[in-house]
């Protein structure tokens, strides 16, 4: 109600077009074509990423950020999208699903609550992508049998990824950023806001 309140009282103050409401763009890359759209479309079932780019897949609206929220039952406010432009973050990491045995090397883009996985820092279209919210970051347990320096575990439900950092410095930045986007905009099981 806070941020609906907010925006109404931006409209009446400003006399131009109406200001953009939290929550109604889409999870887009942070490069390529206006009409890309981002998918989680990899799996633990095909390890090796080896689809296509999401170039050219068309419109797919699954995952606006308010999709993404209604079916986690979470929400973003207009704090949470402020928050989330000083949280942005890339670099190389490795990334390994839960059942699968090897470690791949992927640069990663994280904007918007949304994590982009590129072969390359030079490429211009994301693998794939992983909307973040809803999902708790944490150091991995002694069960998940990683014995790695450097590693956090991504968890949503049932979906968990490992992701290993090339240094503790690395490991610490990526911890910081997550955690803050998903301490602001992770509130799985909060009711969901008008």
């Amino acid at each position: 109600m806070h941020d609906l309140n907010g925006a109404i009282d931006a409209a009446k103050g400003s006399g131009d077009a109406a200001p953009a409401l939290p929550g109604s763009a889409t999870c887009a890359a942070p490069r390529g074509p206006p009409d890309e759209v981002c998918l989680e479309q990899e799996s633990e079932e095909d390890p090796r990423g080896a689809h296509s780019p999401l170039e050219g897949q068309g419109q797919h609206r699954a995952n606006t950020t308010v999709h993404v929220c209604w079916h986690r039952n979470t929400s973003v406010s207009r704090a949470d999208h402020s928050a989330a432009v000083e949280n942005q973050l890339s670099g190389y990491l490795l990334r390994k699903f839960k059942n699968s045995n090897g470690w791949q090397k992927l640069w990663v883009v994280f904007t918007n609550f949304c994590l982009f996985f590129y072969k390359t820092h030079q490429d211009d279209y994301p693998l794939a992508s992983l909307p973040l919210l809803g999902y708790s970051v944490s150091v991995p347990s002694e069960a998940d049998g990683i014995h790695k320096e450097h590693v956090f575990k991504l968890q949503f439900k049932s979906h968990v990824y490992f992701f290993r950092a090339e240094s503790k410095y690395t490991f610490g930045r990526w911890m910081e950023v997550i955690e803050r986007a998903s301490s602001s905009a992770g509130r799985a099981g909060a009711p969901k806001e008008a």
